[in-house]
């Protein structure tokens, strides 16, 4: 093994260090996630005609490729020159996150890496909503507004954008389930100062809506 090698995998564990104790997800690891499959789905007529909210979801984990495809659907990249994404924000001012928990811990979905970052290490998926299946569910979706990248914009404004800019991506969270035969449902039944003290947000974050997704029971 060359000394660059030893390097590079010295400076990749590093990194990893440094990613957890920053998030506070000792023993996660950063996740990459699959290239998304742009092609195939059931045509936009036929998903629109099948897109409902549904709350009995089976236990089963999300595969690696569908977890991939369902956040690209959400709001990845979908101009890589420019970095316009799948959903329209206000100004360009993509200030909505997607936070991702799992049985094994809290993830930030980063469009731009395509992966998942650590977060929180354990299971929060019973602190993001009070319907009794949120905690059984493969996947929640936490919807996150940066107020901070908002700036300049009137609180009423920046609240409303908010809002209307998490709709998008939770519509399109809906058509690729309806595409991908996954359930799914938005949930605004959430304690939201509780789960911001959990997932350890700022005081310039602030939690818009929740989406559960999984497969039907």
């Amino acid at each position: 093994m060359t000394i660059n090698k030893i390097f590079c995998i010295v400076l990749a564990l590093a990194v990893t260090a440094v990613t957890s104790a920053v998030y506070g997800a000792e023993g996660l690891k950063p996740v990459k996630l699959l290239p998304p499959q742009t092609e195939g789905g059931k045509p936009l007529m036929k998903a629109l005609g099948e897109r409902r909210s549904m709350r009995e979801f089976s236990p089963n984990e999300l595969p690696p490729q569908v977890l991939s495809d369902l956040l690209w659907a959400a709001n990845g990249i979908n101009r890589p020159g420019s970095g316009g994404r799948t959903a329209p924000t206000a100004k360009n001012m993509q200030e909505i996150d997607i936070y991702v928990s799992k049985a094994d811990g809290l993830y930030l979905y980063d469009a731009k890496t395509n992966s998942l970052v650590p977060v929180l290490a354990g299971d929060i998926r019973s602190a993001t909503g009070d319907q009794p299946f949120v905690k059984g569910a493969p996947v929640n979706l936490i919807y996150v507004a940066d107020m901070s990248r908002m700036a300049g914009m009137p609180p009423g404004a920046a609240d409303f954008y908010a809002a209307t800019d998490t709709g998008f991506i939770s519509e399109n969270v809906y058509l690729y389930c309806a595409s991908a035969g996954l359930a799914t449902v938005v949930r605004g039944w959430v304690d939201k100062p509780a789960l911001a003290r959990t997932m350890k947000l700022r005081n310039d974050q602030k939690i818009i809506l929740a989406q559960t997704v999984g497969y039907p029971k």
